[in-house]
């Protein structure tokens, strides 16, 4: 009877086992990040939400004499001074017009902070990371070294910007 006992107490702790390695299976499928999916014109791209503060919708902007024109101006965020920028413009592109659904994405990355004035804001979702891709080798120079991937979204191509290099350049830029 004793032996009965002891099989079935290892039949139990090896279904334990098992259901532990599942678990952490699972885990690792299911890593996820956050992102922030928004428009600039008709394209669509993404920062990762854990570099993105808040979502506001446009203050007033007070343009600074003797910026760079890709740097809009300045808003008062609850007494905070931030600087907005229009990425489109630093990366060459048309501006971005302000429109009823237009935002200002507060992001911060490497101690810089700055609103990014955007399109619309499509949504804030966890993604699969695996669901990221690398970039296509056809995005042009100037825009490819501040993507982190791409990924699909609603039938939709997303680049995904890295906020961290986008300040890294922009500061270079404006200290010129």
């Amino acid at each position: 009877m004793e032996e009965t006992e002891n099989f079935k107490s290892d039949r139990i702790l090896e279904e334990i086992h098992k259901r532990k390695d599942q678990t952490l299976d699972v885990q690792k499928e299911e890593e996820k990040v956050k992102l922030v999916i928004f428009t600039l014109g008709s394209h669509y791209y993404a920062l990762h939400g854990d570099s993105v503060k808040e979502i506001l919708t446009v203050l007033k902007i007070v343009r600074v004499p003797a910026t760079p024109p890709f740097i809009l101006g300045i808003i008062n965020v609850r007494g905070d001074i931030q600087s907005v920028i229009d990425v489109n413009l630093f990366m060459g592109q048309p501006p971005t017009e302000t429109g009823v659904d237009s935002r200002i994405v507060i992001a911060e990355k490497n101690g810089i902070r700055s609103g990014i004035l955007v399109d619309t804001v499509q949504d804030v979702l966890d993604a699969p990371k695996e669901s990221i891709q690398k970039p296509i080798s056809t995005l042009n120079d100037t825009i490819r070294y501040f993507v982190d991937g791409e990924f699909s979204y609603r039938h939709h191509n997303v680049t995904l910007l890295d906020a961290g290099k986008l300040f890294e350049k922009i500061t270079e830029k404006n200290a010129d």
